[in-house]
């Protein structure tokens, strides 16, 4: 794992239809990016963290946020998401879904599907 504490210049375009731009002093690190994390707090500048593929051998940087490089490992994301699901809502939505079926596990399965809708967006 590397941390650069001073500045670099970063820029990051994500877009659904193009593929992703992730430069560190211009230099283009999106092929070695598995994923990214930018996080800003009132009293600090944003810190961008950028979790690299497997079998990264590496990359310059040289340059406007702290930037952490680490091992690419996704649990965040999913622990990220599960902490912000409204228990009452995903209740909610679980015993409205048109498919339960008086199944066993049919609520497992409802939640699961939910849970899956709306990390898609849905």
């Amino acid at each position: 794992m590397s941390t650069y504490l001073e500045p670099r210049r970063v820029r990051i375009s994500a877009r659904p239809d193009e593929p992703a731009v992730i430069e560190i002093d211009g230099h283009d690190v999106a092929s070695a990016v598995a994923a990214y994390r930018i996080t800003q707090t009132q009293d600090e500048g944003p810190e961008v963290t950028l979790y690299v593929a497997e079998g990264w051998k590496g990359v310059e940087f040289d340059g406007m946020a702290e930037v952490v490089v680490e091992p690419a490992d996704l649990r965040h994301v999913v622990v990220d998401f599960l902490q912000a699901v409204d228990w009452r809502k995903l209740d909610a939505a679980v015993l409205d879904r048109a498919d339960l079926d008086g199944k066993p596990g049919e609520l497992t399965r409802g939640v699961l599907a939910q849970l899956t809708e709306w990390a898609q967006g849905a």
